[in-house]
């Protein structure tokens, strides 16, 4: 991978949180290139171990561990292995987060017709479930929160230490059909802020990533077809993207880098978005 070289990364410990996913892998391995030794933490231990063992094989220092970052206990537990295997936490990246489809209405549009429509899994905004809603809501921002309060309580006191976040570019004008998703990364990108006038004074910085539409696990079905084109959503969001495609993994790192690195020390509270300039598109 070609990337900047932030020198002084070399020997921090970055804790990642959803770190066997395909974006936050790809942050995982982006440090790990700088010479910080990176804690990789996912809820399946087999994903954390695959970006693990990548690491080590290409030369760096990785531990996978299998974290429920819902879960204070199993926390606390990744939280102490690390501090003994690696060191206290420089850099924590809360990388875990999804949508649920108990969270998702089925059209973006709420028609007089569809509260007549008898077809299974057909959810108007009235048939949303709760259940779902909350998991949403709970995996993205109290799935931020916890962590937080877990891994940071130990950079007190040292230099250089920070958080990064994940929001979402429809934190900043929501997408149809998931308002779960949409309400929790605005919680997220609130909670950012907070949290870095809070920590303020304890030279501990916050900020947020707000990527736009990335590929992924959870979303290509919903994006692509099996043969490889377009569905009409991922055609719409290509239109709304000036930059005319989807991002891809390594379109986070740069940024990523930057904002954990000594080079944005008089950075915090921001929420950045990557989106390809979706965010700035009127649609005209």
């Amino acid at each position: 991978m070609d990337t900047p070289k932030f020198k002084e990364l070399k020997g921090k410990v970055v804790a990642i949180t959803g770190g066997g996913g395909i974006l936050c892998s790809t942050l995982a391995r982006a440090f790990a290139d700088q010479g910080a030794k990176v804690c990789v933490m996912d809820l399946k231990m087999e994903s954390a171990q695959v970006v693990s063992d990548k690491i080590n094989n290409d030369g760096g220092c990785a531990i996978p561990l299998k974290v429920d970052v819902l879960d204070r206990e199993s926390l606390k537990n990744a939280n102490k292995e690390m501090e003994e295997r690696l060191g206290p936490c420089d850099i924590l990246i809360n990388g875990a987060g999804g949508n649920h489809p108990l969270g998702t209405t089925s059209n973006p549009y709420l028609l007089k017709e569809d509260l007549l429509e008898t077809t299974k899994d057909f959810k108007t905004f009235f048939d949303l479930d709760m259940e779902g809603i909350q998991f949403v809501f709970n995996l993205n921002f109290i799935g931020t929160l916890l962590p937080t309060q877990v891994f940071s309580r130990g950079m007190i006191g040292r230099k250089g230490c920070n958080v990064l976040n994940i929001s979402s570019m429809n934190a900043f004008t929501p997408l149809t059909k998931i308002p779960a998703y949409s309400g929790a990364k605005a919680a997220v990108s609130n909670f950012t802020q907070w949290l870095a006038v809070h920590f303020s004074k304890v030279d501990i910085r916050v900020n947020a990533l707000a990527p736009g539409f990335f590929l992924t696990d959870q979303n290509r079905s919903l994006l692509t077809n099996p043969e490889g084109g377009l569905t009409s959503r991922g055609t719409t969001i290509i239109d709304q993207t000036p930059m005319g495609r989807f991002g891809e993994p390594e379109d986070l790192v740069g940024t990523t880098l930057w904002l954990t690195s000594g080079q944005s020390k008089f950075v915090t509270g921001i929420v950045v978005p990557i989106d390809g300039g979706f965010s700035a598109f009127s649609g005209v």
